[in-house]
C-alpha cells in the first residue's frame, strides 16, 4: 500500500484532511518536520475529526531522518509538484511508493526535487497556479490505489 509524506506542512486543515483520507484508505502518513503549526493544533483535529485517532502517522524530525528511514527500504519517493511535466495518471505506481507533497506555501527545495525518484503533476486549466494539496493528494492516492489494487476492502 502506498504511503503519503508531507514535507513541513503549514496549513493544519489540509494536514487534517489528508490524515482523514489516510485513515479511510488505510495508508500511513509521514510528517516531515518542522510543521508550520503544532501537530496537536485544534484546526488539525477539527479537519480530521474523529478519524485522527485511526490515522497511522509517523513523525520525522527532518528530511534527513526521513531519508535515513526510506533509503534502506528502497521505497520510491514520488513527488507531486507543479514543476513537473509528467502527469500523475501517466505514471506506473508500485504498492510501496511514497506520495510526497511539499509545503502549501513554497513546495519543496530543489535538493528534494533532485532526490525524488519521480516528479508528477496534476494537469490544470491554462493560467491556473495550483490545486489544493489535500485535493492533489486524494487524486494521486486514488490513482495509485487503483493501479496497485490496494483499495481497502469494505466489510459493511
Amino acid at each position: 500500500m502506498p504511503d503519503i509524506a508531507l514535507y513541513q506542512p503549514d496549513i493544519p486543515q489540509n494536514t487534517g484532511t489528508i490524515l482523514r483520507l489516510a485513515a479511510c484508505m488505510n495508508v500511513r502518513v509521514h510528517i516531515i518536520e518542522p510543521a508550520g503549526f503544532p501537530i496537536s493544533d485544534s484546526a488539525l483535529k477539527r479537519a480530521g475529526m474523529d478519524y485522527l485517532e485511526r490515522a497511522a502517522m509517523t513523525r520525522h524530525v527532518s528530511f534527513e531522518q526521513f531519508e535515513a528511514w526510506r533509503t534502506p527500504l528502497r521505497r520510491r519517493m514520488v513527488l507531486l509538484t507543479t514543476k513537473a511535466t509528467d502527469t500523475y495518471t501517466g505514471f506506473r505506481y508500485c504498492a510501496d511508493d511514497i506520495l510526497f507533497l511539499g509545503r502549501e506555501s513554497t513546495g519543496v527545495p530543489d535538493s528534494i526535487h533532485e532526490t525524488a525518484d519521480a516528479r508528477l503533476t496534476v494537469p490544470m486549466a491554462e493560467g491556473m497556479r495550483s490545486i489544493n494539496v489535500a485535493v492533489t493528494c486524494g487524486m494521486a492516492l486514488g490513482e495509485a490505489l487503483r493501479q496497485t489494487g490496494t483499495f481497502p476492502r469494505s466489510t459493511g
